[in-house]
This record gives C-alpha cells, structure tokens and sequence, in this order.
C-alpha cells in the first residue's frame, strides 16, 4: 500500500478529506496520512480507540512515535497518557495498548533508526516543558542528526516561519493557520518536500502545532526504492 510516498512531492490532507479505516482486527480506526507497506508499514496515522478497545502486545520495528490528541492513551494496563503526553517508544520495543475511555492519537511508525533505544514520555502540558527561542514558544520532543520534532505555540495573528534542507512536516493540533486565502483547520497535516520554506501565521485564536523537520532525506535513502 503506498499513500503520499512521493517525498519529493507536497502532502496536505484537511479533516474534510478524512476517510477512516477499520485495522484488519476491527481494534481501533485509522485515517492514513502517509504509508509504505501494508500492515508492517513505515506510516504516519490518525488512530481512534473507542471506549474500552484495546490493541494485543506488539513489537515496534524501527519504533513507534506517539502524540495524545484527546482521551486517555494507556500502555500495559497499567500506564495512562492523557490529551498532551508525548511518547517515543524505540526499535524493538514490545507494549499492549488500550483506552477505557476512547483516545485519538496521532502516530508514526517505523520513522526511528536502529540506534535510538531509550523510551521518550514528555508531559507537553507541562510549562517547564517550554522555552522561549528567539520569540518562538517551543517544546522540545527529540533532535537527532535524522530529525528535530517540536511543538510550537503560536499567539494571535503570529507568523510560522520554517525552512528546512531536509523537508518539514506539521499537523495542526489546535487552532488554524493560513497562507494567503487558504485555510487550514486543527487536524489539518501538511508535509513539504526537501529545499522547502514555509510561511503561514496563525487565526484569531493562535494555534498549536506539532513539527518534524530534517527527515524526509534521510526517509528518501530508506525507502525511496519501495514507491
């Protein structure tokens, strides 16, 4: 299965083009944003866990990344993530998932190399969590020579200024942003290709975004000959 493979070409997909898929074992739904591979795929998802579902122990080829979008997100019956809590679950790495009271997610798999190997758990909902760069409000999740993963706040009105070699990647988890007439919506995911700049800036109520940048090279050289 290839969707948006091309990662020399732009991706946008907005909550209006959503189509939701039962997984093969009916646990959870996913909207698929990019994918290489069918069940074992390199992807990047939206997935929804109803109340009380729950997904069997599984290994992570290549690791798992993990953004908590609403709900309660739970590892080994015993680990509960709520709306905000970032994880990072490496290569090799083996959990059962489930949610009594439903969560969305958003997640990337098989996207780490086989050296990281240390788990990640980042309260986002934290203030300690954030710092001000040169009048940016970040949080940093993970920085590697293959990527740099962020969120960022923006206020009202403020400008989102990126450029990345390596391509850029953003889904908007609250807020909007716009770019000359073009509106995009919290839930909206857009993925740049290598040499691109961005510049959007943020509606009436500011925005919330999720970040990757630097990556999209090095997806080329791993996967570029599977399209």
């Amino acid at each position: 299965m290839l969707i948006h493979a091309d990662f020399s070409q732009t991706a946008i997909i907005k909550p209006e083009d959503y189509h939701w898929v039962k997984s093969p074992g009916g646990e959870v739904d996913r909207m698929m944003l990019d994918r290489i591979g069918t069940e074992k795929a390199r992807a990047t998802s939206l997935v929804k866990y109803a109340q009380k579902s729950a997904f069997p122990q599984h290994e992570h080829h290549l690791g798992e990344e993990v953004l908590i979008l609403s709900g309660t997100f739970t590892e080994n019956a015993t680990e509960d993530y709520s709306k905000g809590w970032y994880l990072r679950n490496p290569h090799r790495s083996t959990h059962r998932v489930s949610s009594q009271a439903g969560c969305l997610i958003f997640v990337k798999l098989m996207q780490m190399t086989e050296n990281e190997s240390e788990p990640t758990r980042i309260n986002t909902n934290d203030p300690a969590n954030w710092m001000l760069i040169k009048d940016r409000m970040i949080c940093p999740l993970f920085q590697s020579e293959h990527e740099q993963t962020y969120l960022e706040k923006l206020k009202p009105d403020q400008i989102f200024n990126e450029q990345s070699e390596q391509g850029i990647e953003i889904f908007i988890i609250q807020g909007q942003l716009f770019c000359g007439t073009e509106i995009y919506p919290a839930g909206s995911w857009i993925r740049m290709p290598i040499h691109s700049s961005v510049k959007f800036h943020a509606g009436q109520s500011g925005a919330r975004l999720y970040v990757k940048t630097g990556h999209l090279q090095y997806a080329m050289n791993v996967w570029g000959n599977r399209q």
